[in-house]
């Protein structure tokens, strides 16, 4: 791709702007308006070799005791279970982590959730990524909350869980 099908002149399948909110268009894009950059939220690391590996989207990424969470990194893993039709997982409000790593969990046909099921799927992240990014909470539900493109709406769950850690009447 060309320097320049990133950056200046929008491209033709470029979004030209949010339908109705200026404000929001002017907060994505940096730089001199004739020749701007649009930041579209996506977070990527480059390896050695110079190769970029999608990590997810900036807004998703969080902290937990100090360490940075890509949570499509730990739903990747949750997949790969055979218990585990689908998967999400959001920061959860913990006063000495700030955050905790909680999935919520749709479970493949013939499987129960249960305590014991809570401890093999974490077993089983804790055996392919680091130590800190094994969920310490898990959900089973029946669904996940989606866009109309399928996507998971990690948001809907991160508000859940700021709902649920503030004080009663607060």
């Amino acid at each position: 791709m060309h320097r320049r099908d990133l950056h200046g002149d929008p491209d033709p399948v470029f979004f030209l702007g949010y339908w109705g909110n200026e404000a929001a268009t002017r907060a994505k894009f940096t730089g001199d308006p004739r020749d701007s950059w649009c930041r579209t939220g996506d977070a990527a690391v480059m390896d050695g070799q110079g190769y970029l590996w999608y990590q997810g989207r900036s807004d998703d990424v969080f902290k937990s005791a100090g360490y940075r969470i890509g949570p499509s990194e730990v739903e990747n893993c949750l997949v790969k279970h055979p218990a585990v039709a689908n998967a999400a997982v959001v920061p959860k409000p913990d006063a000495e982590r700030g955050a905790v790593v909680k999935a919520y969990v749709v479970l493949a046909p013939g499987f129960a959730g249960d305590a014991a099921l809570v401890e093999q799927l974490q077993r089983h992240v804790r055996g392919k990524l680091a130590p800190y990014e094994y969920p310490k909470e898990i959900e089973f539900v029946d669904a996940l909350p989606m866009t109309t493109t399928g996507k998971v709406q990690r948001r809907v769950l991160r508000q859940q869980e700021e709902a649920r850690a503030r004080p009663a009447g607060g």
